[in-house]
């Protein structure tokens, strides 16, 4: 195991292992303007959202390691504070790397990565027409976080508007992950792109307690063939199957035949029933062994 101290490496060491650790990282392309109205475009993966009422969603242009400068966003935003954030899907990833270019002062980056500038309906700085959601919003704070070279500065912002396309929405009007097509920031040149496989569901707990890895038996807890993952959908049961219950199931023929190959081979097949999200049909395999 590595065992980092931050004040014992570079700056840009430690900076390397924050982005290629802490992943993935949601964009906030942000579009500002300074006191001028010169507009400005560019993505940041240091944000997220941290409340819903007041509806606030926090990002951080952070000073430059090689040069301790401040980004033009970090500047505009204090001079006009007020920021479009837009979010990134796949369609416009190439653009939107472009447009974090560090091009002088002045330069509208919606003319430079080719996006389609569209007016705001309650602050100055304008949307990107390309992306399926956007978040006009106010700057309520900035907290400097640090001097140094690295040091980030929190753009606390509260969402005022909120625009979303609604070829991105499902049959219950629902933002469907699939077709916003998200992409995420990793370490190093590495992106996600939010689709496919990338993408599954694990049913929330809400008002339900699971029984919890403590109540799992030994032979269980211990066993070579299921996984954490496994062991945690197990744990997140609310009641065990009964022994009746348990009693009917072992006399399923495969559930026979598999139970005279041995422990090993039952503790593969619950593994099967659980990747196909049947749960207690799992701990009834399970149990059907020990009780």
């Amino acid at each position: 195991m590595l065992t980092i101290n931050p004040k014992e490496i570079p700056v840009a060491k430690m900076h390397s292992y924050l982005l290629g650790a802490v992943v993935p990282r949601p964009i906030a392309f942000a579009s500002t303007v300074d006191k001028k109205g010169n507009v400005n475009l560019s993505p940041f993966s240091f944000f997220n959202c941290f409340s819903a009422t007041p509806p606030i969603l926090v990002f951080s242009p952070s000073r430059k390691g090689r040069d301790n400068t401040t980004k033009h966003t970090y500047e505009n935003v204090k001079e006009v504070p007020e920021v479009v954030i837009n979010i990134v899907s796949y369609s416009m990833i190439q653009q939107t790397s472009l447009a974090s270019c560090e091009y002088p002062k002045g330069v509208n980056e919606f003319v430079k990565a080719g996006f389609t500038e569209i007016p705001s309906a309650r602050i100055k700085p304008p949307r990107v027409g390309e992306s399926a959601v956007s978040f006009e919003c106010r700057v309520n704070q900035i907290i400097e976080l640090g001097t140094q070279g690295g040091a980030g500065n929190l753009v606390i912002c509260e969402i005022l508007l909120m625009h979303i396309k609604e070829e991105v929405l499902d049959e219950s009007g629902r933002i469907d992950p699939r077709k916003l097509d998200a992409v995420a920031r990793m370490g190093g040149d590495y992106y996600l792109r939010v689709r496919g496989d990338s993408i599954f569901t694990i049913p929330k707990p809400n008002e339900k307690l699971g029984i919890g890895f403590d109540r799992l038996p030994e032979k269980i807890r211990n066993s070579p063939v299921l996984t954490g993952n496994d062991l945690g959908k197990l744990a997140n049961i609310e009641r065990l199957p009964d022994r009746v219950e348990i009693a009917a199931f072992k006399k399923i023929p495969k559930v026979v035949e598999v139970e005279a190959k041995g422990e090993k081979a039952l503790h593969t097949l619950a593994q099967q029933y659980l990747e196909n999200g049947k749960v207690e049909d799992a701990w009834k395999v399970l149990l059907g062994n020990i009780l």
